[in-house]
């Protein structure tokens, strides 16, 4: 493995408090690491996160089964396969400094329009369009979530982090996939996920403190601060990276 020990034990430390995150508002795991990751070294972000988050996101599928709500999980997932395939070709023909700074404009688009007060109805279009865009974004910079929580915000804790899971975890699986058949997974992102997946595990039995907490209004203003940070971090990344 490529990366020093001192660094993966950031690196462990970064990836427990992004499960932490992921486990409380549903979504997360990326925002979060993904870029800290590259910024402390290239080898550790973003393909390794993809491969733990779909353990993670099948832990929390099954943890809040009951609240899970299927209804528009097809149009969304109809939309994650083009988004995945775009993603493959944006990687192809786009460096990855303008990806992120296009990545990153998008999502603070997104967020400003949601805190403006505009609402986005829950529709086959809006959730084909979120599933296209989680799943371009979720390739390319293993960040996918962002793009479905703004469009599921005003839903209840439990439901939210079930159903952006349960999308999370088929998705993941297209995106894994499409990687592993363009040539896109190494051995050394496979050794860095193994090592890191017993953190995001960590993070996620802390998160069963948080969730009865974040809720309503504050389960709203942790999705626009997430998603926030999101593009903020990438956009940071594309001017250091």
């Amino acid at each position: 493995m490529p990366v020093d020990p001192w660094i993966l034990l950031i690196a462990f430390a970064i990836t427990v408090a992004a499960g932490l995150v992921q486990g409380t508002i549903g979504f997360g795991l990326a925002v979060v690491s993904v870029p800290l990751l590259s910024l402390l070294d290239r080898d550790l972000a973003p393909v390794p996160q993809l491969l733990i988050a779909l353990p993670l996101a099948v832990a929390m599928v099954w943890r809040e089964w009951r609240h899970l709500d299927l209804s528009g999980v097809g149009w969304v997932l109809t939309g994650r396969l083009p988004g995945a395939l775009l993603g493959v070709f944006l990687l192809k023909v786009v460096s990855e400094t303008a990806l992120d700074v296009l990545i990153g404009g998008l999502v603070l688009v997104g967020v400003a329009i949601v805190a403006s007060g505009v609402v986005i109805r829950l529709s086959p279009v809006t959730k084909f369009a979120a599933g296209v865009a989680s799943g371009t974004m979720g390739l390319v910079a293993s960040i996918g979530g962002p793009p479905l929580a703004l469009l599921y915000r005003d839903v209840a804790g439990g439901r939210l982090r079930s159903s952006l899971n349960a999308i999370f975890a088929i998705g993941i699986i297209v995106s894994i996939t499409i990687r592993v058949l363009a040539g896109e997974i190494t051995g050394d992102d496979i050794r860095v996920g193994v090592v890191l997946l017993p953190a995001a595990f960590v993070g996620l039995w802390l998160s069963r403190f948080f969730t009865d907490q974040i809720e309503g209004a504050a389960l709203k203003n942790a999705v626009l601060a997430v998603s926030a940070l999101a593009a903020a971090g990438l956009l940071v990344r594309s001017v250091l990276g």
